[in-house]
């Protein structure tokens, strides 16, 4: 069966006055599945690429904290006890911080507990290798 769902890529923008960014994360809300999940992966050679002092470290806390508030965790703060539609609209809401995220985005899928896997390969993940040889 069909279910339609939300999504948005998590960014990651060292210096927010130049408006560069990478992709480090995707948030996706099925309500009909009624999942509400997040997937990080920060790259620190892409990030110093854009920022060479940037702080790995506190931006992977931050990016941790995002998903345990998706999973609902205790200590993911109040936030993480909203019901998930909440704590969705929460975490896409428009930011000039170093941790941002797209638009959201609505799909259809047949498979919810594979979209975060799916959506991570496509819109963060580095590419596989083109072609065969």
């Amino acid at each position: 069966m069909q279910r339609v769902y939300d999504y948005a890529v998590i960014r990651v923008v060292p210096r927010v006055e130049r408006e560069e960014f990478i992709n480090a994360g995707v948030i996706v809300s099925c309500q009909g599945a009624r999942t509400l999940a997040a997937a990080v992966a920060l790259d620190p050679s892409r990030l110093h690429a854009l920022d060479p002092h940037a702080d790995i470290a506190t931006l992977q806390r931050h990016l941790d904290a995002i998903v345990r508030i998706c999973r609902g965790d205790p200590d993911g703060g109040p936030i993480a006890a909203l019901p998930a539609r909440a704590r969705f609209h929460w975490l896409t809401a428009r930011r000039s911080s170093m941790i941002q995220v797209s638009p959201v985005h609505t799909g259809r899928t047949d498979d919810p507990d594979g979209l975060c896997a799916r959506l991570m390969a496509r819109m963060v993940l580095p590419p596989g290798p083109v072609g065969g040889a």
